[in-house]
């Protein structure tokens, strides 16, 4: 289970410095796909070997200094809610502020260890300034740069030292399904139709999250835990922020999950949340079904399901080998079929293919179609293996595995696809040198 780190405080602190440091470095290994750094409010990032989400609530606020002052403090809520540490950010050239002493406030409150970072320090004076900070009444702070990362490795060490160690709930084997999506797209509605006005309900698994409900359901002849972002907690006045709430709310969902459900509103098309939201649970390796809600709403002459279906793929490219179900959760109209559809992508990313067998089938497909030669030199590729991860990852062994381009990482990975049934899973292809 991934543990989420919030980083809060006023505007122009340096919030967004620090996540892109954080997560940048990471990101530089892990998120190679073709440039997809689509969301940058979110992202993971690891140190001393244990891996956590990062978010930023900086960004999202516009407005009057008033309006300022209620986001920040929704944001402030937002964050002590779903995260699991807090890192609070203040700036040593300005000093205390107003604002800044309103979010202590409310993280005095919290329950969730924080962490004072003083940031802009980056020389002795400004240390020796930096000691004002313990009159908001948070004990220890820490000084950093986050533009030169000077003082993160403390901080960052002591985040991890205070983070929970999640249990995994692998008490049962069950797939676990997160239906997500944006605010009105049906989510709610499809998991009424999905439990049946007499809820199919065996047990409630107690202690996961408090925000996704876990339910155990035994429909359709299929067992399977639903992790319902849908109905929770409904917030006054969210309409301001629905984006930040929602990609926050996802986040905790798609993290417990193995497929997420992703259900988008035939009326409005796929949008940029929607986007945000695939693209999440395409970089936490999570299985994903895309269901298309309200198609009973949609004129016949306006699309066809082929033209919107070519349109979704176009989106999502590369990853264009996801399920998508036309559904209208009123009507139940093929609520059936997304739940089969979801245990079938639940089953291709458990697979494990032998290794004598993807030796056969792929060693003579690059054999007939090498990678291109790099000046001059040519590539032969030895060996070929699934790693022992619990998502789909394969390793080619090569003699010079760096000259291995993009676009034939993606041939290989189409390849691949035709041969074994990858429906809607990501799977990673990497070259070694054996």
């Amino acid at each position: 289970m991934g543990n989420i780190v919030a980083i809060v405080g006023r505007p122009n602190v340096g919030k967004s410095t620090l996540f892109n440091r954080l997560v940048q470095r990471r990101e530089a290994i892990v998120d190679a796909v073709s440039g997809v750094t689509r969301d940058r409010h979110y992202g993971k990032t690891d140190w001393n070997g244990r891996e956590f989400s990062l978010i930023d609530t900086g960004g999202y606020v516009v407005g009057s200094d008033d309006i300022f002052e209620a986001e920040i403090d929704k944001q402030v809520e937002l964050a002590i809610e779903e995260s699991d540490a807090i890192i609070f950010m203040v700036d040593v050239e300005s000093g205390i502020t107003g604002m800044d002493e309103e979010v202590a406030q409310l993280l005095r409150q919290a329950k969730k260890p924080v962490f004072l970072a003083v940031n802009k320090v980056d020389n002795s004076k400004r240390a020796a300034d930096a000691v004002e900070f313990y009159a908001l009444g948070m004990g220890d702070y820490y000084t950093i740069a986050s533009t030169n990362g000077s003082g993160t490795g403390e901080l960052l060490d002591a985040i991890v030292e205070a983070l929970p160690l999640k249990e995994e709930v692998v008490a049962d084997e069950l797939p676990r399904f997160a239906v997500v999506g944006r605010p009105n797209a049906g989510k709610s509605s499809f998991i009424n139709a999905l439990i049946g006005e007499d809820r199919y309900i065996v047990t409630d698994i107690a202690g996961t999250t408090r925000d996704s409900n876990h339910t155990k359901y035994n429909r359709f002849g299929f067992d399977f835990n639903l992790v319902d972002t849908a109905g929770i907690r409904k917030k006054s006045k969210v309409r301001d922020d629905l984006e930040f709430y929602s990609v926050m709310r996802s986040v905790r969902a798609i993290e417990y999950s193995d497929v997420c459900i992703l259900v988008i509103d035939a009326t409005r098309g796929f949008e940029g949340q929607d986007q945000n939201i695939f693209w999440l649970a395409e970089k936490n390796k999570k299985g994903i079904v895309i269901l298309v809600n309200k198609w009973d709403l949609v004129e016949k002459d306006t699309h066809t399901t082929k033209e919107f279906e070519a349109m979704i793929r176009r989106e999502t490219a590369p990853f264009t080998d996801v399920p998508i179900v036309f559904i209208s959760a009123l009507t139940k109209q093929r609520i059936f079929k997304a739940i089969e559809t979801a245990v079938e992508v639940f089953e291709n990313r458990k697979q494990k293919i032998a290794t004598s067998k993807l030796n056969e089938t792929m060693l003579d497909i690059m054999k007939q179609n090498p990678p291109p030669a790099y000046k001059g030199k040519y590539i032969k590729i030895k060996y070929c293996m699934q790693l022992p991860s619990p998502t789909p990852q394969f390793v080619f062994f090569a003699n010079l595995p760096q000259y291995v381009k993009d676009p034939y990482k993606r041939y290989i990975e189409n390849k691949m696809r035709e041969i074994y049934d990858f429906k809607g899973v990501p799977i990673v292809i990497y070259f070694r040198k054996k």
